[in-house]
């Protein structure tokens, strides 16, 4: 404020300078600024600043910390109460810690909810208790699944990467899943300690300990020191130092602090010869936890969240109808999540049902070997318009028409625009009648069930009501007045087009059902699998266009930004006006596409296809693509040269990728953008085949 009063400009590059650190301006610089500013000025913007410096900018919260105190937190440290009514404390964590304070982490964890929920569907479904913790561990079917990589929906091990390395590394045991759990970080990854890690499980490599003494410690992660506790562990084993001290060593090494650590070698070289260990041995041990200690990861987290992942593992393993149930309920306000899982229950043979108001609960519920859909999915459905309907079937036991519904339910609650939604998603068909029939009635429907319930109320009946259960005039008039008209059907597009507008997706079918075999034969990937890829790769997609926004540049040139929607998920995708101007008649919602673009990475982390090329997927087709499969344990170091020759030779417009692989070790798809596209005959089969194997050429 002092400095704004005084005309100084505070957004200039050097002040900001200034303030975050006074003193890293040189003699030079300060004279420049007294020439513009005037001495007293600078003289009273450097006092500004030096009072500002090391300030606290802003109030945070941390994420997950709660503060654990004997006494009332008023009596220790001052608190902090925003404008949210969040009570925190003005001391950081760090200070939090000198004053003998202790701060735990407590993760709001989504998976807690799907575990307990399935556990709950299991009683319901199965009359059977399952107690999660005592779960047998060793469950066969469970690590099967872990080994196949079929892991969606699994705490920590859905991710592409990680399914990757379960399928290559095939767990066994609950201490298997605690150590893909600590590798799985950028450091070991980059570092290749997993491909190592999973050498050594299969035999590949030889596990050896430089110490008899440290098989103890080491054997549970095959040689490899990747705990943080083995640190602690190996320090109190050959160099007796106490765990607390070894937990200080264990803090050395990941801060790094080169006088510290040269301290800490010396005690320990010094403890371990005390012991009678060889100098130089222990030394070079030492060395070796330097090294692992910047991936070293805290055993007790890694393992707490392996029992979580086995847990869910489990679950879904054995009792998968009603964990996917939970699982999906979870998800339920996030379509993206809510597609991949469905895709997710057709694979385990799972058939997912649709939406239901004589049969459909708040959320999604087993029916038998199937789940039926959730109320609670359906736009523009609120949870209290659900109640009502569910409570007026628990009185009626079920609706038998469209007309018995609006009178049974509140439809001061459940109005118009709720049931609309509701014949949108297909959850009247059960009420007699095709979904256009029971849109056009709904007027008339509402009407008589209003009319119906104010008569209800009222305690009054027809006056011509028959006697002795005869029919009268006015039953007659009013079954004749329930009838639906006679109405066509709308027509698929449009019945799946309502689905989407309901649900958010479709669930009775999919435009590009009839595209799919076309579709695998001219693409690379499925929308959900370009989340997995790395940027600027080329991908082919077949999809659906969904939202569609034309946009001006700033010459005025127009462009779109628009999603692209498959069976599996959507994604974003830019259409940049040179490509515009010639596609600009397929540009439509709901247009079904074939797209070749670049995948790239936005500011925000999602990723974005930048379209290439666009055309009708039901037009004239590129030709398919080809690929070639490589068993690199039998590869001919001149295999590359002879496969380009044969490229060279045989131009054409398939495109390739080839598929390297050392088998029970990894297997790396690569696109060949480099190379052009080939021309697949009988020849080009027969070269090729001949230096990789029969085979080894797919379409």
């Amino acid at each position: 404020n002092l400095a704004e009063a005084r005309g100084i400009d505070l957004a200039g590059g050097p002040v900001r300078k200034l303030l975050v650190g006074a003193e890293a301006l040189s003699a030079a610089k300060r004279e420049k600024l007294e020439r513009m500013w005037g001495v007293d000025e600078v003289r009273d913007l450097f006092g500004i600043a030096r009072q500002l410096e090391g300030m606290a900018r802003h109030a945070s919260t941390h994420a997950a910390g709660v503060v654990i105190s004997p006494v009332p937190l008023t009596e220790i440290v001052p608190l902090y109460k925003s404008n949210k009514d969040e009570i925190t404390t003005q001391y950081a964590m760090d200070h939090l810690e000198e004053i003998g304070l202790l701060k735990m982490d407590f993760l709001a964890l989504t998976t807690l909810t799907v575990l307990d929920q399935a556990v709950k569907l299991i009683r319901q479904t199965t009359d059977k208790e399952v107690d999660l913790a005592t779960l047998p561990i060793n469950d066969g079917k469970t690590y099967e699944m872990f080994s196949k990589g079929l892991s969606n929906g699994i705490f920590q091990f859905e991710s592409a990467g990680m399914k990757d390395i379960l399928r290559r590394f095939k767990p066994e045991k609950l201490e298997d899943l605690t150590a893909l759990n600590a590798l799985y970080r950028p450091g070991p990854i980059g570092g290749g300690m997993i491909d190592d890690f999973i050498k050594r499980k299969h035999g590949r490599k030889k596990v050896a300990y430089d110490l008899p003494e440290l098989r103890e410690i080491l054997e549970e992660t095959l040689g490899v020191i990747l705990y943080q506790e083995q640190v602690q562990q190996i320090a109190n084993k050959l160099a007796g130092y106490s765990l607390a001290e070894g937990d200080l060593l264990r803090r050395a090494m990941g801060k790094k602090k080169q006088e510290e650590m040269e301290a800490q070698r010396e005690k320990f070289v010094a403890g371990a010869q005390a012991r009678g260990f060889d100098a130089r041995k222990t030394a070079r041990i030492f060395d070796l936890m330097v090294k692992f200690a910047g991936y070293g990861f805290n055993k007790a987290h890694s393992a707490a969240y392996a029992i979580l992942a086995y847990q869910t593992g489990y679950l879904k393993a054995n009792y998968p109808v009603c964990f996917m149930s939970a699982l999906l309920t979870s998800e339920i306000n996030n379509s993206d999540k809510i597609v991949k899982y469905i895709n997710e229950c057709r694979d385990l043979g799972i058939k997912i049902l649709p939406p239901d108001v004589n049969v459909s609960d708040l959320h999604f519920t087993p029916s038998g070997p199937e789940i039926r859909f959730g109320l609670a999915a359906i736009k523009n459905v609120g949870t209290n318009a659900i109640a009502s309907i569910l409570e007026a079937r628990k009185r009626v036991s079920r609706f038998g028409s469209l007309f018995e519904f609006c009178e049974e339910i509140d439809l001061r609650v459940v109005n118009k625009r709720v049931i609309e939604s509701l014949i949108k998603a297909g959850a009247l068909d059960s009420l007699g009648g095709h979904r256009s029939q029971l849109l056009a009635s709904l007027d008339r429907a509402i009407d008589s069930g209003q009319r119906i319930q104010r008569d209800r109320e009222s305690g009054q009946r027809g006056l011509f009501a028959g006697f002795n259960g005869a029919p009268s005039s006015d039953d007659r008039a009013l079954q004749l007045a329930r009838e639906l008209p006679d109405t066509a059907e709308w027509p698929q597009t449009l019945v799946l087009a309502n689905e989407k507008e309901a649900l958010g997706f479709y669930i009775t079918g999919h435009p590009l059902e009839k595209f799919v075999k076309q579709i695998e034969q001219v693409t690379s990937t499925k929308v959900e699998g370009i989340n997995e890829l790395e940027t600027s790769q080329e991908v082919h997609v077949g999809a659906m266009i969904g939202s569609l926004r034309v946009l001006r540049t700033r010459k005025g040139d127009r462009m779109a930004t628009l999603s692209l929607e498959d069976l599996s998920g959507s994604v974003d995708a830019v259409v940049f006006p040179d490509l515009f101007k010639r596609c600009e008649s397929l540009m439509e919602s709901e247009a079904a596409v074939l797209v070749r673009g670049i995948l790239e990475l936005e500011d925000s982390g999602n990723r974005k296809v930048i379209v290439r090329e666009i055309q009708p997927i039901d037009g004239p087709q590129a030709a398919p693509p080809v690929t070639i499969y490589v068993n690199l344990d039998d590869m001919a170091q001149d295999l590359p040269v002879k496969l380009r020759s044969i490229m060279e030779e045989n131009p054409g417009d398939s495109r390739v990728t080839f598929q390297l692989e050392h088998p029970q070790s990894y297997l790396i798809t690569l696109q060949s953008r480099d190379l052009g596209r080939v021309k697949v005959d009988g020849r080009f089969v027969r070269l090729v085949e001949t230096l990789c194997g029969a085979g080894s050429v797919r379409r």
